[in-house]
């Protein structure tokens, strides 16, 4: 209940000890660095480490063996999946002891998944943003994702809300990227939106990615 646990399949460098290996990997994704530096003696490094408590040979592979490390949870922010996963899965992929790394499996305990709030509200404020009510609201993603320009992108929003969409939303991988920036976007799909509602005369949506 005080630990992320994380299995990796680590292959090390020739010559380089399983132990050796899994150790490398639970330091350099927690407190460790490449060298002992003075700043180490100002703070305690055994409450806040990672360690590697366990180590099997992958059957069938050679020279492959699964680490298992704990991590505790004051490493990692509250309710932030990002900094977990930069934490556990970040540089450590390009430590030179390593020949290949590979993160199996996670354990998150209830006390760290309890920090994750969820959204501010749900289905219902919604419908209620829509005033769509007693059926499926019915939406889809532009496509292509990428590679559209602003206006192009706003010109999709406005034919699918026009054509019957109750709402469009961004792609995961769309942000503001030299072909399209975030606040050109938002105003041609605001365009696109005032124009589907005022021929339709139905509330229309679109979700912006923001992350």
């Amino acid at each position: 209940d005080t630990d992320i646990l994380a299995a990796f399949r680590v292959t090390p460098q020739p010559g380089v000890p399983p132990e050796e290996a899994g150790a490398a990997v639970a330091a350099e994704s927690s407190t460790g660095t490449w060298t002992t530096v003075w700043t180490d003696g100002l703070t305690s490094l055994d409450r806040y480490k990672g360690r590697c408590y366990h180590i099997e040979p992958v059957i069938g592979e050679k020279d492959q063996y699964i680490c298992y490390v704990a991590y505790p949870l004051d490493l990692f922010e509250e309710g932030s999946v990002t900094n977990m996963f930069t934490s556990i899965v970040g540089n450590v992929f390009g430590f030179k002891a390593l020949r290949a790394l590979r993160l199996e499996d996670l354990r998150i305990p209830t006390a760290y998944i309890k920090t994750f709030q969820g959204p501010p509200h749900g289905i219902q404020v919604e419908r209620d943003k829509l005033n769509k009510y007693g059926r499926p609201l019915l939406g889809c993603t532009i496509k292509p994702k990428l590679g559209l320009s602003a206006k192009n992108y706003g010109r999709a929003v406005y034919e699918c809300l026009r054509g019957g969409l109750d709402f469009t939303k961004d792609d995961e991988n769309v942000n503001s990227q030299p072909f399209m920036r975030w606040r050109d976007r938002f105003l041609f799909c605001a365009e696109a939106i005032n124009k589907s509602q005022a021929e339709t005369g139905e509330i229309k949506g679109h979700y912006l990615n923001a992350t």
